[in-house]
């Protein structure tokens, strides 16, 4: 069994930068996708980014903004994120598969507000 947990968020003006991180219990090296999603109030659960084997996958609205990254040596996730905007404003939440699609494990998430 992994336990995600994310760290990072918080307030920030538009335009600003904040780092995600992702930490694991267990090793994140036999996950073959791991990812970040996002949840904005009263809207579903959408994904930000995953990476899995050499592929990384960005939603298009954070395409050149958002960067994601796995350090599988220290089982920890992240998530760089500049020139945020308030439509960025949601709960993160990282997430584990062990065979992707299928994410077995999810955080409780971060609450990210993007003030304008």
């Amino acid at each position: 069994q992994v336990q995600l947990v994310e760290s990072g968020g918080g307030l920030v003006q538009a335009g600003g930068s904040l780092r995600l991180s992702c930490a694991a219990s267990g090793s994140i090296s036999n996950m073959n996708a791991m990812a970040w999603y996002r949840q904005a109030p009263g809207k579903q659960r959408d994904m930000v980014a995953i990476t899995r084997g050499g592929m990384i996958i960005y939603a298009d609205s954070v395409k050149g903004r958002f960067t994601i990254s796995r350090d599988n040596a220290n089982n920890t996730m992240y998530l760089r994120m500049d020139s945020l905007k308030p439509e960025d404003t949601a709960v993160y939440y990282c997430a584990a598969a062990r065979q992707y699609p299928v994410f077995n494990y999810w955080g409780q998430g971060t609450q990210v507000t993007v003030s304008s």
